[in-house]
């Protein structure tokens, strides 16, 4: 019986330490490419970012827009090198099987850690910040009614966005008003919709991020923007390198 137990346990340890360099395989990419990005995305301050199973093609990307990707987290929230923000790159990456979003963001967490050298500690900081609430007279956002990929389109007048939860829309809007913006409406599930901003375009410049969004958001999408002060967790990268050669 010892003899039966012993061997038992000794394949539940074996069978173990399979599992975890099976995880741990699971959270790198097979192959990833990093390059010096080819160019600008048009309208698009954050580069973009597609995801397909097992496949990530990011293009005009920064550390941080990686960061903001991998970590759910706000610009707003994180502290470092100008670099981080600056340099911009174009990245391809691969897993071994069709992975999803969720296992690449970790992969990306890897990638970043082994790549790009980054390191990192959290502390908490207060900062100004936006409520995104609803507007007087009630929401006028559609609820979504085909379930596909989330997306957003500029153009040099307006966005339209597709299948967008609200928590979402605050992160985007937290990097246009350079501020944390916290989901306050109470709305579920996700939306359609679309804003022109062409009345407030002149001379292809824009006026204060905020002023705009607040003249057009309760009339379009019957949402608004409310300044405020809130304690968020920053990450503040301690160290990061220029990333290793593909």
């Amino acid at each position: 019986m010892t003899r039966r137990f012993a061997a038992g346990i000794s394949l539940l340890v074996v069978a173990c330490a399979f599992l975890v360099r099976g995880v741990e395989a699971q959270q790198t990419f097979a192959v990833a490419t990093i390059r010096p990005s080819g160019g600008q995305v048009r309208f698009e301050r954050d580069g973009k970012t597609e995801v397909t199973p097992g496949h990530l093609l990011m293009q005009d990307v920064t550390v941080s827009t990686c960061l903001k990707w991998a970590y759910g987290v706000q610009q707003s929230q994180i502290v470092g090198p100008e670099s981080i923000t600056h340099e911009h790159f174009d990245i391809e990456a691969k897993a071994d099987d069709p992975a999803t979003e969720a296992q690449m963001k970790l992969m990306m967490r890897a990638l970043l850690a082994d790549r790009f050298k980054l390191a990192f500690h959290r502390e908490n900081r207060e900062l100004k910040s936006y409520s995104l609430t609803v507007a007087k007279g009630g929401s006028k956002l559609t609820p979504s009614v085909v379930e596909g990929a989330m997306s957003r389109q500029n153009s040099d007048a307006g966005t339209v966005v597709k299948f967008m939860t609200m928590q979402e829309w605050g992160d985007f809007l937290s990097s246009v008003v350079e501020t944390p913006v916290i989901d306050k409406t109470g709305l579920a599930g996700r939306y359609d919709f679309s804003l022109d901003f062409s009345a407030y375009v002149q001379n292809g410049e824009r006026a204060d991020p905020a002023t705009v969004l607040n003249e057009v958001m309760p009339a379009q999408i019957g949402l608004k923007l409310e300044p405020g002060k809130t304690t968020v967790e920053a990450m503040v990268v301690d160290r990061v390198e220029k990333p290793s050669e593909n």
